[in-house]
């Protein structure tokens, strides 16, 4: 019972420091150069277009400024404040998936790395070619000089992927509504807007990257502290209460230093109402459970202890009583994000949280709910095919999933957001912080080594650009050789990105505190950001420069991995 996943899937069966952008950062932009042999610019006309409707396929005819027709379909690719922005117009036809292709000559490329939908699940690695890899967002090409980097802003309307291969790149648009073809009628939809990066000489792929994330978002949300603490989630596994949690506060103010910034204490699932012997909520937010009888007093005492109160929720759950026109016609288990009555009872639910007093809200669950897959068993398809949402297939799924983020941003008010299983791409900007890896482990070192190390060697370059890169939890337990637990802990530290423990009071012994007063003392301050230097041939690197100085961790051990 060690993945949050595979938890509820079961139950389911059965003073402050600024941190500007800049102080974020290790890599300052390179002096620009004239751009390498193989760099493509996509800010240029694409060479062609296809659209696919519910009818079939068609390739659109190249007309005057930028507009391909066909069909009374009209693409727009227009060059805008240093990007190509792609519209589209349908108003009689049910629109699927955009298809722009660049073509030149890619043959220099030797590895390339993409994104993911959501979270990373251990799967992010270089790659040599594989023409019909699915690369969500953006791209970045390496040629053993230079990082080339191709991919679209930020808050798109559209779920967008790349492909490479030796003739050219190819953009998907897909702007679905659910898993039907768009009816956009009169409305003409700002589908995304695409940019590159050629990279200098001289930059590491990683410094290369993380300036491409800075430029595909804008006005990221940076909190102005670095942001850590404690999580109860990998010690109780929702076997929480009250009087753990105040437990779990007591312990991390102890380990933390003195000073403005204080540390977090996140009561995970566990504390809402209705939860059941089976351990699985059931989507009812306004008061805890027999074990937290009065969920504002606990805010306090966590205050009195020094700590600042953070939460849980999973909005998308609906509750036994919702109207069957709240549910998402997909899955009647989750509330439909296009019902007003629906979306009000999301804003009303992170409110009072933040009525309550909590001053983080970690929000849960909301692209599996949605779109009935793990961001793993996404790829291109995205979701099954053949349903739409309650209003009805009039606006993209991306745009469904911004006006529920929007929702959650404008209803948490001043406090921090959390999103975990939240589109990436469109949580930046919205959110402050976001789980950009799944799960890791307080019983199983091997799935923190695959979430947590590989999560944070390739998305890492994302901290400080799109938002705070949260490559989820230590979890302090005795299930765990302390080994392993205190290099995922000092790397964590040490990166500049968000430190989050999980403290079993039974495994804090002698060692297991100093070395976490000394991380924890690390991460209150602002730090630069951890590069990985062997993740081209790792998919869990263990070369880190790290605060200026090289480290080596050991993942594996003398024996080795063992068997999955």
């Amino acid at each position: 019972m060690t993945s949050r996943r595979d938890f509820l899937e079961r139950a389911a069966l059965a003073a402050a420091v600024p941190l500007a952008r800049s102080a974020l950062s290790a890599f300052p932009e390179p002096r620009a150069e004239a751009p390498a042999h193989g760099f493509l610019d996509l800010v240029r006309f694409p060479d062609g277009v296809i659209v696919q409707t519910t009818s079939g396929e068609r390739r659109l005819d190249h007309g005057p400024s930028g507009q391909w027709t066909g069909d009374n379909i009209l693409i727009t690719t227009d060059i805008h404040a240093g990007a190509l922005r792609v519209t589209l117009s349908a108003p009689a036809t049910s629109v699927m998936r955009i298809h722009l292709r660049w073509r030149g000559r890619m043959n220099d490329v030797r590895l390339m790395l993409g994104d993911a939908w959501e979270r990373a699940y251990g799967d992010l690695e270089w790659r040599s070619w594989i023409p019909d890899r699915v690369m969500p967002w953006y791209v970045a090409t390496q040629d053993g000089l230079r990082t080339n980097a191709y991919g679209v802003r930020t808050g798109a309307r559209a779920l967008c992927f790349w492909q490479v291969d030796y003739q050219g790149i190819s953009l998907w648009a897909d702007v679905r509504s659910g898993g039907v073809g768009v009816q956009l009628g009169a409305r003409t939809l700002e589908v995304c807007d695409v940019v590159c990066r050629a990279g200098r000489e001289g930059e590491s792929a990683f410094a290369a990257i993380h300036a491409f994330c800075r430029q595909m978002c804008a006005n990221p949300r940076i909190p102005l502290q670095p942001v850590y603490g404690s999580n109860d989630w990998y010690w109780a596994y929702g076997k929480n209460s009250a009087e753990s949690v105040l437990t779990d506060a007591h312990h991390i103010v102890e380990l933390s230093p003195t000073g403005g910034n204080r540390p977090f204490v996140v009561i995970d699932d566990g504390w809402q109402p209705v939860r059941g012997k089976d351990k699985a909520g059931v989507g009812t937010w306004d008061r805890g459970n027999e074990k937290f009888p009065d969920m504002r007093a606990l805010v306090s005492d966590l205050v009195r202890a020094g700590a600042r109160p953070g939460i849980w929720i999973r909005p998308l759950q609906a509750p036994a009583d919702a109207p069957d026109s709240w549910r998402l016609p997909r899955d009647r288990t989750f509330l439909d994000p296009t019902v007003p009555d629906a979306l009000h009872k999301v804003a009303d639910d992170i409110t009072r949280l933040r009525q309550w007093g909590f001053e983080l809200v970690k929000h849960d669950y909301t692209t599996f709910d949605i779109f009935g897959r793990w961001g793993f068993q996404m790829g291109a398809a995205l979701t099954k095919d053949g349903w739409t949402f309650a209003s009805g297939p009039t606006r993209t799924t991306a745009e469904v999933i911004d006006e529920l983020y929007a929702t959650i941003r404008e209803a948490a008010g001043d406090s921090l957001i959390i999103g975990c299983n939240t589109v990436s791409h469109l949580s930046a900007g919205r959110f402050e912080i976001c789980r950009i890896g799944d799960d890791t482990s307080g019983t199983e070192w091997s799935r923190t080594r695959k979430m947590g190390v590989n999560s944070l060697a390739f998305r890492g370059a994302q901290h400080g650009a799109f938002y705070v890169a949260d490559a989820d939890c230590v979890g302090v337990t005795t299930a765990v050789p302390w080994s392993y637990t205190k290099q995922w802990l000092d790397l964590l530290a040490r990166s500049g990105t968000m430190l989050f423990v999980s403290l079993a009071p039974d495994a804090l012994g002698t060692e297991q505190r100093r070395n976490l007063k000394e991380a924890l003392a690390v991460a209150a301050v602002p730090q630069p950001l951890g590069e990985p230097i062997d993740w081209k041939r790792a998919a869990y690197p263990s070369r880190w420069r790290l605060m200026g100085h090289e480290r080596t961790y050991d993942w594996v051990g003398a024996d080795g991995a063992g068997p999955p």
